[in-house]
């Protein structure tokens, strides 16, 4: 069975940084992609940053440029460095991974939260 665990969240001033971490159990193929999201209440979970099969990586407008997805295959973890957090980055940070046959099965971690503030 497969199991997602995100940590590192908190609280950071704007400007500053935070390191998530995902840490998987069970069984994801090097050949399924695996991402981050984050949601915000009231608001539908949006796609954040992506790690390909092939390694290459997307992000989404809101956070290229700051945001570094990062996938250790050896130790099935899954990093996200934040830099220069605004804002409008606080939400609920979760880790998604495709697994299973044809890599068509979603898995979601619990989340966890992160709040920039002053």
């Amino acid at each position: 069975q497969v199991r997602l665990v995100e940590s590192g969240g908190g609280s950071v001033q704007p400007g500053g940084s935070l390191k998530l971490s995902c840490a998987v159990s069970g069984y994801i193929s090097g050949r399924c992609s695996m991402a981050w999201y984050r949601q915000v209440p009231g608001k539908e979970r949006v796609l954040i940053a992506r790690s390909a099969p092939d390694d290459s990586k997307t992000y989404d407008n809101s956070v290229k440029g700051r945001f570094t997805i990062s996938r250790d295959r050896s130790k099935n973890i899954l990093d996200l460095q934040m830099d220069s957090l605004k804002i409008e980055d606080t939400a609920v940070y979760y880790c998604a991974a495709n697994g299973g046959g044809g890599c068509g099965e979603r898995y979601w971690g619990q989340g966890t939260q992160v709040t920039v503030s002053s």
